[in-house]
């Protein structure tokens, strides 16, 4: 029988690395599906308990779109801009 080193030790990093993952694509999904804005520059990460919003949007309001969106995923006071308006 074959061991597979990698997913021996999933533990609590490997849960939270699944939740991280899923806020990540659920806030991708949630700005690119809103037809109000242009998501293709924006990139979602995670740190701790925080949403982080980086990148570059194209028009006036698309910063304080994309903060709504994503609180409107993992909640008010979660979410970080780094955004730029180009």
């Amino acid at each position: 029988m074959l061991g597979f080193a990698a997913f021996t030790n999933y533990g609590e990093s490997g849960r939270q690395d699944h939740i991280d993952a899923a806020t990540r694509a659920s806030v991708e999904c949630a700005l690119h599906a809103a037809g109000d804005i242009e998501a293709i520059d924006i990139i979602v990460t995670t740190l701790g308990s925080y949403v982080i919003l980086e990148g570059s949007v194209r028009r006036r309001g698309d910063v304080e779109r994309a903060m709504e969106i994503a609180e409107s995923v993992v909640g008010r006071g979660y979410v970080r801009s780094r955004l730029l308006r180009r």
